[in-house]
């Protein structure tokens, strides 16, 4: 059976994967019984670095902030105008353009930018990493990143420890960012032999802190399981936003588009630069997703030719009885 360990309101929020995981009937941690703030206070840095501050690092930089994790949140950001924009949504102490600025003394550096950048910003940061410093970040694809960046890091004497909190939206900047993002969200922590023990602890207690339930999975694990839960969807909504809204249609095509088809699409207006990377990052175990999606919808076709009502309606009561399973005992506040 999975481990699962209470957070200080109650709910769990670490779960060692062994077989299944089901969400508790209450999980609602903007409600904090007496004493769980002061204990939540006593997960802290001195300083945290948040090396991209968008949707992600700008909702964990608030919540940090919030709870009072760090005694200073740093953010580094490429724009100017940036800066602004963080002050305005209150994400960090003060932002830079200056990476080594931004990571000078950091106890814990979070990078939260597109995965394509993360190896080239650690080497940049790297003569400023101070020995003993943690990293993680928030990327959706694992086994690409321990593969970049993982030895830089432990050279420099600093420890690494992969993270993927399951929250986000289909909007992007930080002036989407909200405090409460990572509340009762899956957060998702890829350790490997070299990992080190008080590192990955540190990392945990950060996303509980924040709201998280936390869960073990190696880098390989983690890529196969969320190239079906994650990346698949996002490449089918795009894919049906792209073929049914194809100029080539009539125009009477998108009048017709209600809200069935604007849920299910809902997530193509994410950022393309970072599906993009994330595709490509993971782009053997989502390849290997995707020819079973096909083979499913192959066999849906042949269902149809056969014109076999009874075989038909099972195939819409089979995925009707999964997903009402899976939703009752669901892990992102989002769905309740």
């Amino acid at each position: 059976m999975p481990a699962l360990h209470d957070s200080q309101d109650g709910c769990p929020t670490t779960v060692v994967v062994g077989s299944c995981v089901r969400k508790p009937a209450r999980c609602k941690t903007n409600f904090h019984p007496p004493g769980a703030i002061s204990k939540l206070r006593r997960v802290q840095f001195r300083k945290i670095t948040l090396v991209g501050v968008g949707l992600l690092g700008g909702s964990l930089g608030q919540a940090v902030k919030r709870r009072r994790l760090a005694r200073e949140v740093a953010g580094y950001v490429r724009r100017e105008a940036s800066i602004k924009e963080c002050a305005q949504a209150g994400a960090v102490d003060y932002a830079t353009t200056d990476v080594l600025a931004a990571v000078w003394d950091a106890d814990l550096i979070v990078l939260c930018t597109p995965l394509a950048q993360m190896r080239s910003l650690v080497k940049q940061m790297l003569p400023a990493l101070k020995p003993g410093a943690i990293v993680t970040d928030v990327g959706s694809a694992k086994a690409t990143v321990v593969k970049d960046i993982c030895g830089l890091i432990r050279k420099a004497g600093a420890h690494f420890v992969g993270s993927h909190p399951m929250a986000g939206a289909e909007k992007t900047g930080v002036l989407a960012a909200r405090p409460d993002l990572f509340e009762c969200a899956m957060c998702v922590v890829t350790p490997t032999k070299r990992t080190n023990p008080a590192a990955l602890r540190k990392v945990e207690q950060l996303w509980r802190a924040v709201g998280g339930r936390v869960l073990r999975l190696s880098p390989a694990e983690h890529d196969r399981l969320v190239s079906r839960s994650s990346h698949l969807p996002h490449v089918v909504a795009a894919t049906l936003a792209a073929a049914v809204l194809d100029p080539k249609h009539s125009k009477e095509q998108g009048m017709l588009c209600a809200t069935g088809f604007r849920d299910t699409t809902r997530i193509a207006s994410g950022s393309p630069e970072m599906w993009r990377d994330i595709v490509l990052a993971n782009q053997r175990e989502l390849g290997a997703s995707l020819a079973g999606f096909v083979r499913e919808l192959q066999r849906v076709q042949k269902l149809l030719r056969r014109g076999n009502a009874g075989q038909i309606q099972k195939f819409f009561e089979t995925a009707k009885t999964r997903r009402d399973l899976w939703r009752a005992g669901c892990v992102s506040p989002s769905l309740e």
